[in-house]
């Protein structure tokens, strides 16, 4: 990802066009023209997007869980109890499309939080709306009334209790988690819903990201008082499908890996996008770059740590645990099957070589300042010699007179 300029055009978030005087009015249910979702994402940077891995959400009293940091592969031979280890063995990349969705987006810097509150009570009636804040998150529900009554729209769901199960699926419960720091989390909502709501944040955004940008993390779940609950291969697994403080809890750490997700494309393609420099400086001894191309990549790399150093409050646990402790165990347990704790580990490494090669190019700045100082001096020497060899020839010609 690079920078506001050409060659690293992504370092800074696009500014919006959209007014925020336009949040005042009520939209209507409509399909995007265009896609706000980007295709062929490659997504966070976790290995549990593709290991299979399986992660107990705790209850009270608080239960072992199965933990990836061991052996993350075929986790399915853990799970003990039977319901849960047959639905697993069942549910797999055909049957996403069959079951409710959990979708978090990264769209931009921040939310216009006031404004967001205020459209959202406008349109109480439109759309069942009902904000709450719980410090840097904004929770409602949120209905597309003149599309929930055709089926869910596009698709028929998949029912799992057809052996004597007790999987059920309940779509009546669309929530939104909307965090201050540009990012959204979508529960229950289909495609076509989730574009329909990302449409309508746009005009509350601030600094919005170019569309090759946005980040997703794309999860689905469905409710079963059968076994304890899980996530497992990305299926989340809720006893309580309209219990928002436990969704809440999970957004929060799905919100935080979105938000990484982001962090570490930066880093990754800004260290990608300046690797020619130390080897330059291995070669040379010093780089092959003038003054002013040298001050340009000490400000991008100072915007991108600027901007993530902005958001570190995001990495920690947020607030509403500590004033609700049993929710902790959840968001944790989120947390670690995301991998937030390594990830965040990894990021500040990476942060670190972006500090050297920060430190690299004032170096270098430094030493182009020396030499041209050095210049100057043997500049004034030579002046200097020349005026006093001047001095001497008119003063040995005035002796010859």
């Amino acid at each position: 990802m690079s920078s506001s300029n050409p060659e690293t055009a992504r370092l800074l978030p696009q500014k919006s066009n959209e007014d925020a005087s336009s949040s005042k009015s009520a939209p209507k249910p409509k399909s995007s023209t265009r896609s706000t979702v980007p295709e062929n994402k490659l997504g966070p940077q976790r290995s549990s997007r593709t290991t299979q891995k399986l992660k107990l959400l705790p209850e009270e009293p608080i239960t072992d869980t199965v933990d990836g940091s061991r052996d993350v592969y075929s986790q399915v031979n853990r799970i003990t109890d039977t319901p849960a280890r047959r639905d697993a063995e069942r549910l797999g990349k055909n049957q996403r499309s069959l079951l409710p969705r959990v979708t978090a987006y990264c769209t931009a810097s921040s939310y216009k939080m006031k404004d967001l509150i205020r459209w959202l009570k406008d349109n109480k009636r439109t759309f069942e709306s009902h904000p709450k804040l719980f410090d840097e998150c904004l929770y409602t529900p949120f209905v597309y009334k003149d599309w929930r009554g055709d089926k869910r729209m596009d698709k028929d769901l998949i029912r799992l209790d057809d052996e004597g199960g007790e999987i059920t699926i309940d779509d009546r419960h669309t929530d939104v988690f909307i965090f201050e720091y540009g990012v959204v989390v979508l529960w229950g909502f289909t495609l076509r819903e989730e574009q329909a709501f990302l449409n309508d944040l746009e005009k509350f955004e601030n600094e919005k990201l170019a569309q090759e940008d946005i980040q997703i993390e794309e999860f689905n779940y469905y409710i079963t008082k059968s076994y304890q609950p899980r996530i497992y291969n990305d299926f989340i697994t809720l006893r309580d499908g309209s219990n928002y403080m436990l969704k809440l809890s999970i957004s929060h750490a799905i919100s935080q890996s979105v938000k990484i997700s982001l962090f570490e494309e930066l880093v990754d393609n800004t260290i990608e996008d300046t690797q020619d420099i130390p080897q330059q400086i291995a070669l040379a001894g010093k780089v092959e770059m003038n003054k002013d191309e040298i001050m340009k990549s000490i400000g991008e790399l100072f915007i991108l740590r600027i901007n993530i150093n902005l958001h570190g409050s995001v990495l920690d646990s947020p607030e509403i645990m500590w004033a609700e402790p049993h929710l902790e165990p959840i968001y944790q347990a989120t947390r670690g099957y995301l991998e937030i704790n390594q990830r965040v580990a990894l990021l500040n490494q990476r942060l670190e070589v972006i500090s050297d090669l920060l430190q690299m190019l004032k170096e270098q700045l430094g030493h182009s300042n020396e030499e041209y100082l050095e210049f100057i001096v043997i500049i004034l020497v030579g002046v200097e010699v020349l005026v006093s060899v001047i001095n001497i020839v008119v003063d040995i010609i005035a002796d010859v007179k």
